[in-house]
């Protein structure tokens, strides 16, 4: 497989394919702390440094959560006096989800970990 070149872009795509793979499990994090509608999710994810979510990626992916059975929608006014908002929950098979994700997530992070050089010590091992 062959490498993209590097120049002014390629991290941020990097970071963008990693996030991919673990959105779905940031989101149902977030969603375990309490229910959230979600611009609130956006604006979450981008005060943890996830600033590259869109309200385009959230919406898809709360559907999907949604149609899986691990969270749950409801609507409640909004605080700000405005139209009802669509909240989400999650169920008891989203915090089973969770758990499981988070213990596969450090499974995978801890190899990755053992893999890449810590750039701190002169880039070895």
């Amino acid at each position: 497989m062959a490498m993209p070149r590097t120049g002014q872009g390629t991290g941020e795509q990097r970071h963008s394919q990693l996030l991919r793979g673990v959105l779905d499990l940031c989101l149902l994090a977030l969603l375990a702390e309490r229910p959230r509608y979600g611009f609130e999710i956006v604006e979450a994810l981008a005060e943890r440094g996830l600033e590259l979510v869109s309200e385009g990626s959230v919406y898809p992916l709360l559907a999907r959560v949604e149609k899986a059975g691990l969270a749950e929608s409801y609507r409640a006014p909004s605080a700000s006096g405005g139209a009802p908002r669509k909240y989400y929950r999650l169920t008891g098979t989203g915090h089973a989800e969770l758990l499981a994700g988070q213990v596969e997530w450090r499974r995978f992070s801890e190899a990755v970990d053992r893999v890449l050089p810590d750039g701190r010590r002169g880039g070895t091992a």
